[in-house]
């Protein structure tokens, strides 16, 4: 890894928590599952700033409603309805936070089941995307969202606090067959990155059990415990080199701990300053419980 390039994003990141707060004009939130959604309307309350949440129907929480200004849900195909929730509300800036199950849009008859408007149906068939990967598509939202004056801010610009720190994090430290295979698993998770593919790889006696592809983490390490009965093997999951921190940035939190235990796994190796650990002392505690170590390096 890159030092230099490391010790500046950590500086900027740091000399900007308050990024968001620079006007008290709502901050809208598209929000899929998992607990980084409201962990951010959490903080976006207690520091007073307004937030306009769309939900993503079937993926968000409907706690969100509780927590955020303005609450309105949305099908994953409904790119207009989004874009005008956001204007009648005037909002200028959006975040992203939570996963989006994407396997869904490869299901028969998807039409049928997403129901999508008019401006998605443009912006999926047009052929202005080299492919569909996740950066291919997520950029070409953002270029969206830009037409109608809005733009794309992290996350983390807000709760810079959320990014993990480098060390062993867990009472368990790595053995040293673990770290040679936590190393075959960086340099195959960073290459799989730079191709959009995944961020995650599985390996047991430098041997490759799992990639990561659309199925998601936890998908991938389900599949590791399949082909890896005797158990013991260790996941990694990066950054990609060229990480938008604006979407997809890499997560952890009690669910990852949990299928990692289900599967048989031991340790987990994370990039330290580019990977949101959710729940910090609730997830450290878990893994502790189940003998995993946590390293971020």
């Amino acid at each position: 890894m890159d030092s230099k390039t490391d010790s500046y994003q950590a500086s900027v990141w740091s000399a900007r928590p308050d990024v968001l707060l620079s006007s008290r004009t709502p901050v809208g939130l598209v929000a899929g599952s998992g607990r980084f959604p409201i962990v951010f309307a959490e903080k976006a309350r207690s520091v007073g700033l307004p937030v306009v949440c769309v939900g993503i129907r079937y993926e968000a929480s409907p706690a969100l409603a509780e927590i955020v200004d303005r609450f309105y849900w949305a099908g994953l195909g409904k790119m207009g309805r989004v874009i005008r929730y956001f204007k009648h509300q005037r909002v200028e800036r959006i975040v992203m936070a939570g996963k989006i199950t994407k396997a869904v849009i490869h299901n028969p008859w998807r039409t049928l089941q997403l129901l999508p408007d008019w401006r998605m149906l443009k912006f999926w068939y047009g052929r202005h995307r080299r492919n569909n990967s996740d950066d291919s598509v997520l950029l070409g939202v953002i270029h969206e969202f830009e037409k109608d004056g809005m733009r794309f801010e992290s996350a983390l610009d807000l709760c810079p606090e959320l990014l993990v720190s480098p060390g062993v994090l867990t009472r368990r430290q790595p053995t040293r067959a673990e770290q040679n295979d936590i190393a075959i698993g960086w340099e195959l998770a960073k290459e799989m990155g730079r191709l959009d593919v995944g961020q995650s790889v599985a390996v047991k006696e430098r041997t490759v059990l799992a990639v990561e592809a659309i199925e998601g983490t936890d998908q991938a390490i389900l599949r590791a415990g399949q082909l890896c009965r005797a158990g013991g093997f260790a996941v990694v999951k990066v950054a990609k080199p060229q990480q938008d921190m604006r979407f997809d940035v890499p997560t952890i939190g009690c669910q990852t701990i949990e299928s990692i235990h289900k599967a048989g796994g031991r340790v987990i190796a994370i990039e330290a300053g580019k990977t949101i650990l959710i729940d910090q002392d609730d997830t450290i505690r878990l893994a502790d419980r189940y003998g995993i170590t946590i390293v971020a390096l």
